[in-house]
């Protein structure tokens, strides 16, 4: 596997492993934060998706795949999405409108609070596992060995396949 000489700095790798668990925390913050506060689920997704990517570029794509792999970026992209639509079912289970709150719990502020909480909780696994997903879908396919595990053409037939205006 080819190295890139930022994988081979001790400086970055050292920034890189102090920073991405805050990163990381500091995500948390802005997504249980974001009832009281800026942020919320768009916001955490991006910032807890940025760590990983930031860990990715550092050590490289293998060994970000192997911290995250794309399998549970999809699972968490599902996940954030059914997290979403659950909350609305439910909602509408117990007698009220899609996304109206009121109704999951005694009081209609709290029922506010927690339903608030669950659809952020739900955007920011999507945007997390998308942005994940889309890091690892623009950086895998460097080379004819990586382009044939993703399930696309090699190089030889790739160059082969393209058609040159004339």
């Amino acid at each position: 596997m080819r190295r890139y000489p930022r994988q081979s700095h001790r400086v970055l790798q050292v920034m890189t492993r102090l920073l991405v668990p805050f990163m990381i925390l500091f995500g948390l913050y802005v997504q249980f934060h974001g009832d009281y506060g800026p942020g919320g689920g768009f916001q955490a997704g991006v910032i807890i998706a940025a760590g990983l990517i930031l860990y990715g570029l550092v050590f490289g794509i293998q060994r970000a795949r192997s911290v995250c792999p794309p399998s549970w970026a999809r699972v968490m992209m599902s996940l954030g999405v059914l997290i979403y639509a659950g909350t609305g079912a439910v909602t509408m289970l117990l007698g009220a409108h899609l996304l109206d709150y009121d109704v999951l719990a005694h009081d209609p502020l709290h029922g506010q609070h927690w339903g608030i909480f669950a659809v952020e909780l739900g955007v920011g696994v999507t945007v997390t596992g998308v942005m994940i997903s889309l890091f690892y879908g623009f950086s895998s396919a460097r080379n004819s060995i990586d382009r044939k595990n993703s399930g696309l053409p090699s190089d030889v037939e790739a160059s082969s396949t393209v058609e040159h205006p004339q």
